[in-house]
């Protein structure tokens, strides 16, 4: 029932009277009737809500809630997690005031990666107990459903290109709400050159040399995040947006001198093809195990690999002695050789006789391949 209408039955009970003015006593019992049927007709119904529609002044319908509200939350609205393992992405939602009842809702995730740009892609979509997952989701993704109201997201396991922002939608009726969940891999970033020298590669030599040894190149914020953990590198190296940047935590003269104050210093962006640096490579995750071999012998490099191999296990990659490191714990007071030609020992308890005085990863650097050494081996678990 429209106000157009109600002006139609007005023109006619005036028509009816011959053009004279109907008595007030008549028309204002039934102005006020049509007024009561305007107000209920414009109040809609839908699961369990009510709406109103109002006209405003161009016309349009615009719709005013009147009832329960729908509320979605995150406590995080960051998650950190390492590649390979699992992780679960916090989305709730309530209603105030509070309902006595269980209420049918769907749950829909989204997932834009972590470059940016582009439209969002389906992870899947959840009503009762049916859910459906999408793409490269499918299969690995489901509803925590811990409590009531939790629409938390599950990702097992998470694979390389899984980090960026996630959106929790939640919809009931014509009632929807939603929250940003950023994904970011926990990892460590390490320094790397060539065999040939510092500053010998290009940014696609830099992304190829990364990825040899199990990792990827870093971006800004990896770099920075490793700046605050303790990294002081005082060679500039590639990073992932194609920048040439190095972090300083001690200023001194052969680090662009002592007056700049520390933090990570940038050479900005650089030619891919003529601009050659060092690289810094981001590593987040470790399947299986980094252990140095057993041998009975000091082995040269030739000697080392095939060891690894009779042992079921393969050379470890600098990446894969980094990760284990950081996130094992590995602790090794003796050096070995790696797939790269290298030789390194990692150590997680500083101690005399085992280099200096912080937690790292020791490197002797790339050493003439007869020479005799121990070898990091990596065996697949699963």
């Amino acid at each position: 029932w429209t106000l157009t209408q109600t002006a139609l039955v007005w023109k006619v009970v005036r028509e009816r009277e011959n053009g004279r003015l109907v008595s007030m006593k008549i028309a204002r019992p039934l102005l006020v009737l049509l007024h009561v049927v305007l107000e209920v007709r414009a109040l809609r119904y839908s699961n369990g809500y009510y709406y109103q529609t109002i006209e405003n002044s161009n016309g349009d319908g615009e719709i005013y809630f009147n009832g329960v509200r729908l509320h979605v939350e995150s406590p995080q609205t960051s998650v950190s997690a390492i590649q390979g393992s699992n992780v679960t992405l916090p989305c709730h939602y309530r209603y105030v005031p509070e309902l006595s009842a269980p209420r049918r809702t769907r749950v829909k995730w989204f997932w834009q990666p972590a470059t940016g740009g582009g439209r969002e892609k389906d992870v899947m979509v959840a009503l009762g107990s049916r859910h459906k997952s999408y793409g490269d989701f499918r299969g690995r993704v489901r509803l925590r459903r811990s409590v009531p109201g939790d629409a938390s997201l599950v990702i097992n396991p998470l694979l390389t290109d899984d980090t960026g922002r996630y959106r929790c939608e939640i919809i009931d009726g014509l009632e929807d709400e939603s929250v940003i969940v950023e994904l970011e891999f926990r990892g460590v970033v390490f320094p790397y050159y060539s065999p040939r020298g510092r500053y010998q590669l290009t940014f696609q030599e830099a992304k190829e040399a990364c990825e040899q040894q199990g990792a990827c190149l870093a971006n800004f914020e990896q770099l920075f995040a490793a700046y605050e953990e303790g990294l002081d590198w005082c060679n500039a190296g590639w990073l992932a947006d194609g920048t040439a940047q190095y972090p300083v935590s001690i200023p001194r003269e052969a680090c662009g001198g002592t007056d700049l104050a520390p933090g990570v210093r940038s050479y900005g962006l650089r030619h891919k093809t003529l601009d050659r640096f060092d690289a810094f490579c981001f590593i987040s995750s470790i399947k299986g195990e980094v252990y140095l071999l057993q041998h009975p012998l000091k082995l040269n490099f030739t000697e080392a690999a095939e060891a690894c191999v009779q042992d079921g296990a393969h050379i470890a990659k600098v990446g894969e002695l980094y990760a284990a490191w950081r996130f094992v714990g590995l602790d090794q007071c003796d050096a070995g050789w790696l797939a790269d030609g290298s030789v390194r020992y990692p150590i997680t308890r500083p101690r005399p006789n085992c280099g200096p005085l912080e937690a790292g990863v020791r490197s002797y650097g790339f050493l003439p391949h007869h020479l005799k050494y121990g070898v990091y081996c990596h065996k697949v678990r699963w």
